[in-house]
């Protein structure tokens, strides 16, 4: 994935507003798509390391897609992302800005073909932990932001 990107800049905002009004009824500013981007940034980290970990185990250097810490539930999410009307948006943004993993971690090509899948499924399953944080949210806060990255983390 290139590097360097910002979610944040103006062509990317109207994208993810559409994403996550579409997946959770959610309004979101330019704050929150930056925590977003906080996420995102966070999750590249936890699954290039989890990844090769498991390619270790199994005697490789370079992270295959069986390798990616991958749920029965992300599985769901990464398919229900495929069916949005802006997934082919959200990817093409994701493939754009999502940085580069830890220097020590190499992706297959079919491993980096499959990312911006699995961070679409990852943005669902976040736009939705507000809605179960909170039923009410319609604009989250900082609070909202903190439970569920502390959701994730529990997790992932």
């Amino acid at each position: 994935m290139k590097g360097g990107g910002s979610v944040t800049r103006p062509m990317g905002i109207p994208v993810f507003e559409r994403f996550f009004r579409e997946v959770a009824s959610l309004d979101m500013d330019k704050d929150d798509l930056r925590r977003y981007r906080r996420f995102v940034d966070q999750k590249i980290d936890d699954i290039a390391v989890a990844g090769r970990n498991s390619a270790k185990w199994n005697g490789r250097d370079v992270i295959a897609p069986q390798d990616l810490p991958i749920t029965k539930g992300l599985q769901e999410r990464m398919r229900e992302f495929d069916q949005l009307d802006v997934a082919d948006e959200v990817r093409e943004l994701l493939r754009a800005t999502v940085r580069r993993p830890p220097g020590d971690v190499t992706f297959a090509e079919d491993t980096e073909r499959l990312l911006p899948e699995l961070f679409g499924g990852l943005s669902i399953a976040l736009a939705r932990s507000f809605r179960i944080l909170d039923p009410r949210v319609v604009r989250p806060g900082a609070e909202h932001w903190d439970r569920a990255f502390a959701v994730f983390e529990l997790v992932y």
